[in-house]
């Protein structure tokens, strides 16, 4: 009996979904879902093996063969549907997030709010899938272009977007006309399967387009997926780290893939900007969701001039948080995902103080009163940074915000393009001048100015250097779901 209170409480399924049927795996094993606020158990979970997922493959790949065919606006009808559904669930869907992930419920609507319009996007990208007709270099001859779905696509997803991630992912794969295997976190999969839940009972999406398959063998089900040749492409968010070994896998079958993985997102406050304005981006895209955002502010950089003020005005911010339980009405933060997590924060802290930084505020665990049991770390402002502290070039994934003065332009460009990942960064500026130079310099994929938010289905997501590649959303990411075949007319 599930603890999760619902509106539709069929959307708690615990089980597999394969085939179109929710199935127990084939060791009949569960493992527990947690809640992050406390620790408790929420409700177990069936885990899949590697035979539940070479069964799912092989549907899949039946599957592709008769879905590939299906009209481009019988797809769109279908993600159009699925949209709505979606909105029209919201409530109950942020509930079953802010339960597993621990991030509060406003957080949670907004999640599935935008979670859903990747599923808009791409009901109306579905239909777009444009060729060409090239003009041959050799005389009485046309080339034409054609774009196809690439098959069998294995979707992998961590804990920090359970919604999002997929839907990003999904939505392009179900536009392009492939079918999916979807490995959610283990420490979230029960958003992954309400979705699944939707797609099947309201949207309409045929038998064995969508599998997802919750396991506890992450590592070894991550190598089964990048190498089984039935699938043909894999899509990953995650660690830089995981990326790398998940790209080792996939190249034994030279897979298509796209990673999205860590950064270390710079946020530059120039000496013209205006201060109301990056103090609020600088509480959205640092503190979001505790700081557990793959595009969350790492370090930031205020200039000298303006760097007091900023920063009493900062602490002033930060002073105003309240932590508590996702579901608690009056909590602007939650927990983090697990103790590892706020182990890694406290090193982090330790760490830093030990080379000289300063706490400003924060800058320990919970450890007393009603949150002791849960992974709350307090939000936290470190200052007196130093590039020989591991927090410099670390992702962070947690509350704390090093600040940093600075001097120069070209200091601050410097500081950040020496760092070997590259997904997203910030800058306020009220120089137009300024504007495109800075951006043209730092070396990262996605570049906020005068914003804290960044992510929408509208924006080709994805970094550069080690933070990956490929791009999901935009008119660009239905391309890494399809292959383009060359027609040569004589």
């Amino acid at each position: 009996m599930s603890i999760i209170k619902l509106s539709n409480q069929d959307l708690i399924q615990t089980k597999l979904f394969i085939n179109g049927e929710w199935v127990s795996g084939s060791t009949n094993q569960e493992f527990p879902v947690l809640d992050p606020s406390t620790n408790q158990e929420l409700l177990k979970v069936s885990i899949a093996n590697e035979d539940d997922y070479n069964n799912a493959i092989d549907i899949a790949y039946d599957t592709f063969q008769s879905f590939k065919k299906t009209n481009p606006r019988d797809r769109s009808n279908m993600l159009n549907k699925l949209y709505h559904s979606m909105i029209n669930h919201k409530e109950d869907l942020a509930k079953i997030l802010c339960h597993e992930n621990g991030k509060p419920y406003n957080e949670c609507i907004g999640e599935i709010t935008s979670a859903a319009s990747f599923f808009q996007w791409y009901a109306e990208e579905a239909p777009r899938m444009y060729g060409d007709v090239i003009q041959s270099g050799i005389s009485n001859k046309k080339i034409l272009t054609l774009r196809q779905p690439i098959g069998v696509v294995g979707i992998l997803t961590p804990w920090n977007f359970p919604a999002a991630m997929i839907t990003r992912k999904l939505g392009a794969a179900l536009a392009a006309g492939c079918t999916s295997i979807i490995k959610p976190a283990s420490a979230t999969p029960l958003t992954a399967s309400a979705i699944a839940y939707l797609g099947h009972t309201e949207a309409g999406i045929p038998k064995g387009v969508v599998n997802v398959l919750p396991t506890n063998s992450s590592s070894k089900i991550g190598k089964l997926v990048c190498e089984h040749p039935k699938i043909k492409k894999i899509s990953f968010t995650g660690s830089t780290g995981v990326g790398k070994t998940l790209q080792s896998h996939a190249a034994s079958t030279l897979k298509k893939a796209s990673f999205e993985l860590g950064g270390n997102a710079p946020f530059i406050v120039f000496q013209d900007a205006d201060l109301d304005k990056a103090l609020e981006g600088l509480k959205i895209c640092k503190f979001r969701q505790s700081g557990q955002t793959c595009v969350c502010a790492n370090r930031i950089f205020v200039h000298e001039s303006i760097y007091d003020e900023f920063l009493s005005k900062a602490l002033e911010i930060v002073k105003g948080f309240k932590l508590g339980k996702g579901y608690d009405s009056d909590t602007t933060h939650g927990p983090l995902i697990n103790k590892a997590a706020v182990q890694k924060m406290d090193e982090l802290v330790k760490d830093a103080v030990s080379k000289g930084a300063k706490i400003e505020i924060g800058g320990s665990p919970i450890t007393q009163g009603p949150l002791s049991s849960g992974n709350f770390f307090q939000p936290t402002i470190l200052t007196n940074l130093k590039e020989n502290m591991d927090i410099w070039e670390e992702e962070i994934f947690g509350p704390i915000a090093p600040f940093i003065p600075f001097s120069s332009e070209e200091q601050v460009i410097n500081w950040n393009n020496k760092i070997d990942v590259g997904l997203a960064g910030y800058y306020y500026t009220q120089d137009i001048n300024k504007l495109f130079k800075i951006s043209e310099d730092l070396e990262i994929g996605m570049i906020g100015i005068n914003t804290g938010a960044l992510s929408e289905a509208a924006l080709p997501f994805g970094g550069v250097k080690k933070s990956g590649f490929g791009r999901e959303g935009s008119k660009y990411g239905i391309e890494d779901y399809t292959v383009i075949k060359s027609l040569v007319l004589g």
